[in-house]
């Protein structure tokens, strides 16, 4: 027995000095590499998913893209039936025509009861005149009664015709008071307006508008370039307002979500260097990424059945939280991803200048920006300015709202 141990005694020894061996080999390969690194293979590509809904009722009467198919902004997708907001459109701006014309009246009319109250005026002083020139025959008469120069009758006749221009000078004062109240009512209607400015013409011309808009909506454009997934339309379908369409997916704004654990994120700064391998692609294509952002809780904290740690038995289990990671764009124009790819990462934490992720968060990948001005609204300007134009005759200048 003793023999057997001396001799499994240097083979034991071997092995131990092996082992020792191998952990300061890899304790002094992870103090000089490995730890500089947080790795993990819990990682997937994300992108916006760009939903597309009708903004419009109507019949579908054309689909012009279909799954997997490339797309760029403003291309028609969707075309619905276009009858009834042609319809439309034009009793809009008809509607519109009338509506300049009759308010070009209320212009004219201004002038007319203007002459109106001239002519009551006019009227008042001859009334007025009138019963001066009678008042002063009564007067004459008066006197002359009592020597029988003027007849009882005559005198009488006198006072009568009197009191008639008074009576006549009373209804020129009431029908002037009348002619300046409605002078007063026709120039509150157009004080201080243009024809084009009139509330009247901008209702009308509001409508033009909305049907005009209505008429583009029945054709329906992407917002974005990109992919299109989970088309779910068909030619003949009827839908409604807000109904989804398809969608498009702009693979060249993708951003990877890395779930790293909670003990992970202690040295993980903003804007540290990301090494990335897709699944799909293999050790062979090596993505560049950098550190954007880290999400406002952990998965469990927003799934559809969160967890009830304060419930029954407890067992502690490590929390994964999203990273946000941005990816070089010459990377992905190389190599396009997928939405829901897998992925592995592998963060360089050693450099520390960055803000925590626990302070501040990260930027993100934003889609373009939408234009300043619309140009199917511009357009339908164009043809209420032409409408307004056309039928508003030299007074039609057009106000603040009506030449946006």
């Amino acid at each position: 027995m003793a023999a057997v141990s001396a001799r499994r005694r240097p083979a034991l020894l071997i092995v131990a000095a092996l082992v020792l061996a191998a952990g300061l080999a890899y304790t002094a390969w992870w103090a000089v590499f490995e730890r500089r690194f947080e790795t993990t293979d819990n990682v997937y590509v994300q992108a916006p998913v760009v939903q597309i809904t009708a903004q419009a009722p109507g019949t579908v009467v054309s689909v012009l893209a279909d799954d997997m198919q490339q797309v760029s902004a403003g291309q028609v997708l969707v075309r619905l039936d276009a009858a009834d907001a042609r319809l439309a459109l034009d009793r809009a701006e008809a509607q519109l025509a009338q509506t300049v014309r009759e308010v070009r009246a209320l212009f004219a009319g201004q002038a007319t009861y203007a002459s109106g109250v001239e002519v009551r005026e006019a009227e008042l002083a001859r009334a007025r005149a009138e019963l001066q020139r009678l008042s002063n025959d009564a007067a004459r008469r008066a006197p002359l009664v009592g020597s029988g120069a003027v007849s009882a009758e005559e005198a009488a006749h006198a006072q009568a015709a009197v009191q008639g221009a008074r009576t006549a000078v009373a209804a020129a004062e009431a029908a002037l008071a009348v002619a300046r109240d409605q002078a007063g009512t026709q120039r509150v209607l157009t004080e201080g307006l243009t024809v084009a400015g009139h509330p009247s013409v901008e209702r009308a011309a509001a409508a033009v508008r909305e049907a005009f808009l209505a008429l583009r909506r029945c054709e329906i454009v992407t917002p974005t370039s990109g992919t299109v997934a989970r088309r779910a339309i068909q030619v003949g379908q009827r839908i409604a307002a807000g109904t989804p369409l398809m969608t498009v997916i702009p693979l060249d704004q993708a951003w990877v979500e890395a779930n790293f654990k909670e003990s992970q994120l202690a040295r993980m700064r903003l804007g540290q260097p990301v090494e990335l391998h897709a699944d799909v692609y293999g050790s062979r294509v090596t993505y560049r990424g950098q550190v954007a952002g880290l999400a406002a809780g952990t998965g469990a904290a927003f799934a559809l059945l969160p967890t009830q740690n304060a419930t029954g038995n407890w067992v502690k289990v490590v929390q994964r939280v999203p990273v946000r990671i941005a990816v070089a764009l010459e990377d992905l124009a190389r190599h396009p991803l997928r939405v829901g790819l897998s992925m592995q990462a592998r963060v360089e934490v050693e450099s520390q200048g960055g803000a925590p992720l626990a302070q501040t968060g990260g930027s993100v990948q934003a889609g373009p920006g939408a234009p300043e001005a619309d140009p199917a609204l511009a357009e339908a300007d164009r043809r209420v300015r032409a409408i307004v134009a056309a039928h508003g005759g030299p007074a039609a200048v057009f106000g603040r709202k009506a030449a946006r």
